[in-house]
């Protein structure tokens, strides 16, 4: 069986990432374990971060400056929080060889893409959007590993000025990752992601910091169990991240949070009423909306 850099003809000879944490680490040690790369150039803020990066092999060099990491890349993967993308766009412009693919992982697609038109300037048709469905609630490249997104999603919303060919690339550079990549406009995306993943985030975050402003949280957390456990396990995702996340895609998110108000107020006003069968039956439906889910009856 061949290799997955040979199946999607995926080779970079220098890759650059920008962001050496969970997903910049992780897609390093998967194009490395793919053979589809050279060298790969590491870009951190924290030097003990970039120094495991280079001990667990996700990377071969750590640079702090992100122009010098890109200079002779053909490959650049933008894995900061969002907010720090338009000084990573501003550094990038200048070097950038004209063969260079840039692709990123953010998980807000429309503020991304205005920030690299502002910054990109004329090389924009270089950038590839992309957003990688896989993460963990722990950060850092310590959190890295190779199969993180074996089998995952990953969503491209290509540009008008992106040629055919970059499209391609950015695909094929996910392929050798083992993602299976689709295409989203920017608009659909955002809106998606607000209530599949940004919402969730929010209300774990939320729940776990309600409870403990309470005076006897203690208590409440001594006796929490397994489904406390389950429905708070992003809570411990990086608050930077989703702080940008939250900020830049907050009008689709006050959507979302509109409509779960409203549900949460129709269960309330069921419960107020003691009406079991009512409760039951959101209840069953949403069992059987989430097994068939489960089951990928929803998968396409």
């Amino acid at each position: 069986m061949k290799r997955e850099a040979e199946v999607t003809g995926a080779r970079f000879e220098r890759a650059a990432i920008i962001g050496v944490g969970l997903i910049g680490g992780s897609f390093a040690l998967a194009l490395k374990a793919a053979k589809a790369c050279g060298q790969v150039v590491g870009v951190g803020r924290g030097r003990a971060n970039l120094d495991a990066a280079v001990a667990l092999g996700a990377i071969d060099v750590a640079e702090s400056d992100v122009a010098q990491a890109a200079r002779g890349a053909d490959l650049v993967l933008v894995a900061t929080p969002v907010a720090q993308f338009a000084r990573v766009f501003q550094a990038l412009a200048p070097v950038l060889s004209p063969a260079a693919l840039v692709i990123d992982a953010g998980s807000t697609k429309r503020d991304v893409i205005a920030t690299a038109r502002a910054n990109l300037g004329a090389r924009i048709a270089q950038f590839v959007p992309a957003h990688p469905i896989a993460g963990a609630e722990h950060s850092g490249v310590a959190a890295a590993k190779a199969d993180l997104f074996r089998g995952k999603r990953v969503v491209l919303a290509p540009l008008p000025e992106n040629t055919a060919e970059s499209v391609v690339r950015a695909t094929a550079a996910w392929r050798a990752c083992g993602a299976r990549v689709a295409q989203m406009a920017p608009e659909e995306h955002d809106a998606v992601f607000a209530a599949v993943s940004h919402l969730p985030h929010l209300l774990a975050f939320a729940l776990v910091h309600e409870l403990a402003q309470r005076p006897n949280s203690a208590q409440l957390f001594s006796y929490a169990a397994g489904g406390f456990r389950d429905f708070t396990r992003i809570a411990s995702s990086h608050p930077e991240m989703w702080r940008d996340i939250c900020v830049a895609n907050r009008d689709e998110m006050l959507v979302e949070l509109a409509r779960y108000g409203a549900q949460l107020e129709s269960i309330r006003a069921l419960l107020a009423a003691g009406d079991a069968a009512g409760l039951e039956d959101v209840f069953a439906r949403a069992r059987a909306a989430r097994n068939r889910w489960l089951d990928g009856e929803y998968d396409f």
